[in-house]
């Protein structure tokens, strides 16, 4: 089978094992050995359009058994999960001559992840914004998901021994913090919302059903504190547009912002699902309000993506007037370490 399309799976099962999720890896190997039990998937893999790596596949794949599993069907799947016992090729096997047509159907639609251990990194990012410029902040975010980092200021952070956040928050976001201190400034959030082509739902019961799946596996505490989330979002309803990001923020940056604040855009692991031409077109808008801002009026983006050759997840800051940009951190792709370079 080509190695760009369906030799995808034992790359990522490589990245995995790197990453510290040996059971994702294992999953990720056997699925590529069994690969030909689920013919309808297998196609979709052989025929998908552009760069399977960008369109994060493989992680649809294991978000797919994962989903499976959490329902217990096929029964040996859902044992494997249970640790109940260590035959994976059986089980994933069992999974794609029952399932086949589900775990296509799943890998159709992006990746949502929502991943909420990135919130420390946009915060302290906000914290470097607000670090020169003390202004409250309205947040902008780009691809939204269900909208669990519009409630970032809802949610506690250590950050390497700085406290931030909402002190009593049940959702702890506690990171490996390593190089430079954080900055440990206060961030007041006056304002935030979104747009995403799909908002999720966090009270759908199956919505929250395709987060959770998406956690990995081997990472229980990951899928505690997205739960924990999911409830802040219940509680406290994220403002969410249902369009496209390009016309939508065009718009919303024609809106006028008040002095003394900060206007903040932020995004994270969205680039990737966005073609060149949408692109082009926000970064366009985002330049124009670059250069309407002023002291009074500031503007800035934050970035958490991968840069251009996918080596490295970087949290990168532009602040206008001005328009410089720095590289703040790297970090790890769901926010397990900030490596801060300030």
């Amino acid at each position: 089978m080509p190695d760009r399309k369906t030799g995808e799976l034992l790359r990522q099962s490589a990245v995995m094992r790197a990453l510290g999720s040996p059971f994702v890896a294992e999953i990720l190997a056997a699925a590529e050995r069994q690969l030909h039990h689920a013919p309808l998937t297998q196609a979709m893999l052989l025929d998908w359009p552009g760069d399977p790596a960008a369109a994060a596949v493989a992680m649809r794949l294991n978000a797919a058994l994962h989903a499976l599993a959490r329902r217990d069907t096929p029964a040996l799947l859902g044992a494997l999960y249970r640790h109940e016992h260590d035959d994976v090729d059986g089980a994933v096997r069992a999974a794609f001559v029952t399932h086949d047509a589900f775990v296509a159907r799943w890998m159709r639609d992006t990746p949502q992840t929502n991943e909420v251990g990135r919130a420390a990194a946009i915060l302290a990012a906000l914290m470097e914004v607000v670090r020169d410029a003390p202004l409250p902040v309205e947040l902008i975010e780009l691809g939204s998901s269900a909208g669990l980092n519009l409630n970032l200021a809802r949610y506690r952070y250590d950050l390497g021994g700085v406290a931030a956040g909402a002190a009593e928050s049940a959702v702890l976001i506690a990171p490996e913090w390593r190089g430079a201190p954080a900055p440990d400034q206060p961030v007041e959030v006056v304002a935030a919302e979104g747009v995403d082509l799909h908002p999720l739902d966090p009270n759908d019961a199956a919505t929250c059903e395709r987060l959770m799946a998406y956690v990995f596996a081997d990472q229980p505490a990951r899928a505690a504190r997205l739960a924990a989330a999911l409830d802040v979002a219940r509680r406290f309803p994220p403002r969410i547009t249902r369009a496209d990001a390009t016309s939508w923020l065009a718009k919303r940056l024609g809106v006028a912002q008040p002095a003394g604040r900060w206007r903040v855009i932020f995004h994270s692991m969205v680039a990737q699902y966005v073609g060149a031409a949408d692109r082009d077109a926000l970064e366009r808008s985002i330049a124009a309000a670059g250069a309407r801002a002023d002291t009074a009026r500031p503007l800035a983006r934050i970035a958490f993506e991968w840069n251009p050759d996918r080596s490295a997840v970087q949290l990168r800051l532009t602040c206008w007037p001005g328009g410089g940009t720095r590289v703040l951190a790297i970090c790890h792709p769901y926010g397990a370490w900030i490596e801060w370079l300030r």
